[in-house]
């Protein structure tokens, strides 16, 4: 809907995940609502820059490996089929979004938002300036990728991930710096093509917050398609020569060479034009705003959610908060349980994991006990042709209860909400080893993840365990 009032009982700035969430939230609580967007299409970076495109072009590109395409191949053709089909999905969500906006009667206002004070906002379209007031505030800005001043990004040979629907796939040389969540899915996306990849990262190990199990797997799996990792190094700087390559200087006094580099280390808040300090808020360094537990900020009445606040950073998460902070926001009981929220990396094979980690047990002197299962040993796993992938569960010594649940694999995405389920009713590993899964899936996995921990839990193996469990599952313990 257009903009056709200046009161509203919530004006949203921001229309990606958290605040279509929040929006959409507060008009089903029969609220007045506007959604202030300085883009030219709605959905913020998950729809137009980051998850929705990354996704798809993962998706298009594994369908190709499939095919056995290689980077020799038609790269013109098929970069750009990948551009068409990236357009076609982020345009297809944008009008979800703004059919979801208009069925719900929340208005959307074009232009870049800025605050006068606490309650009453600018919207500046480029060519006229009007002014909207809010009972309530949520800033959803999301956030862009940090740049740094010895990274010349020129959008042609040394793109940020920003760049997703220029992202020079079709050159055989690419070097990425920053080995967290969006470097290495782009590593995995760029080596199914058969491109020659070169990552770059300052910590002695990627993905540092996952499973080391996990992140050895995916490693490995990396390695074998052509991933060469530099770890614990750092880029001094960049330089681009006359015919067009790129040289990436390491402190070390290494010099990387390849035909373009992706630069993909942390991202900034988008806060920097919204004059926080005449609403009495500020950002920190890295434009992130500080919220409590309820994403109210210092003002009450002023709320933030997505990436604006930081980590996790994540899409589904995003859209929780900006849901949560709608209802808070209108006094409706909500209830949300952030220890049981999935996290999911796309890379090639999928990560997912939801609960605790081994580390975290450990620090907590929870005792705890491990039950493992591999892909190759399913059916579903050999049908796949998916060997290296592995489902690992951690549950309670004493009350067998599940604690966590860690996957690396084909479809570990989808698979992590059978885990996610059994934690949030707080059942224990039994629940796995009793159930009956369709044969063949991964989902299988569980159960001889919970029989294999069974296993390891009483020292004896099968013998040990024969009398306390069905007769059915005998064929597959672990």
């Amino acid at each position: 809907m257009e903009h056709t009032q200046t009161n509203y009982d919530l004006v949203v700035i921001g229309s990606g995940a958290a605040g279509h969430h929040g929006a959409i939230q507060a008009a089903k609580l029969g609220k007045k609502v506007a959604v202030i967007e300085r883009e030219a299409a709605l959905g913020g970076a998950a729809v137009n820059t980051g998850t929705i495109p990354s996704k798809t072009l993962r998706e298009v590109v594994m369908r190709l490996s499939r095919s056995r395409w290689r980077a020799s191949d038609d790269q013109p053709s098929v970069a750009r089929e990948l551009a068409a089909r990236i357009e076609h999905v982020a345009a297809s969500e944008g009008n979800v979004f703004q059919d979801q906006f208009r069925r719900n009667g929340v208005y959307t206002i074009a232009g870049k938002a800025s605050f006068l004070d606490t309650h009453r906002i600018r919207v500046d379209n480029g060519r006229s300036e009007h002014v909207v007031r809010g009972e309530r505030i949520l800033i959803a800005t999301g956030t862009r990728p940090a740049h740094h001043p010895s990274i010349p990004v020129d959008g042609v040979s040394i793109t940020d991930t920003d760049a997703i629907r220029n992202l020079p796939m079709q050159r055989k040389v690419l070097t990425i710096v920053g080995g967290g969540v969006i470097g290495v899915e782009y590593a995995c996306i760029a080596a199914a093509l058969g491109v020659s990849v070169t990552l770059i990262e300052r910590r002695h190990r990627i993905l540092e917050f996952l499973d080391y199990q996990i992140v050895e797997a995916l490693s490995y799996h990396m390695r074998s398609q052509g991933v060469t990792f530099r770890l614990g190094e750092e880029v001094d700087e960049v330089s681009k020569t006359a015919d067009g390559r790129v040289c990436a200087v390491l402190k070390s006094g290494e010099h990387v060479w390849s035909e373009a580099l992706l630069y993909a280390v942390g991202r900034q808040g988008n806060t920097d034009s919204l004059q926080l300090e005449n609403c009495g808020l500020e950002a920190d360094a890295r434009g992130r705003i500080t919220v409590n537990g309820n994403f109210q900020t210092r003002q009450p009445h002023i709320y933030a959610a997505g990436d604006v606040i930081g980590f996790p950073s994540l899409a589904s998460v995003s859209m929780e908060q900006g849901r949560v902070a709608a209802c808070h926001a209108f006094g409706e009981p909500v209830v949300s349980v952030p220890e049981l929220f999935p996290y999911g990396i796309y890379s090639i094979p999928e990560i997912s994991y939801v609960g605790k980690s081994e580390e975290q047990l450990t620090q907590e002197s929870v005792p705890y006990e491990i039950g493992i299962a591999h892909y190759r040993e399913i059916a579903r796993g050999q049908i796949l042709n998916d060997t290296t992938g592995l489902l690992k569960i951690l549950f309670h010594r004493q009350t067998r209860r599940l604690l966590g649940v860690h996957i690396v694999g084909e479809g570990a995405t989808e698979l992590i909400h059978i885990g996610q389920s059994v934690l949030g009713f707080e059942g224990a590993i039994d629940f796995l080893v009793n159930t009956v899964f369709n044969y063949p899936t991964l989902a299988e996995c569980y159960k001889v993840a919970a029989l294999n921990g069974l296993n390891r839990l009483n020292f004896g193996g099968v013998d040990a365990i024969t009398q306390r469990l069905p007769s059915e599952s005998m064929s597959v313990v672990a």
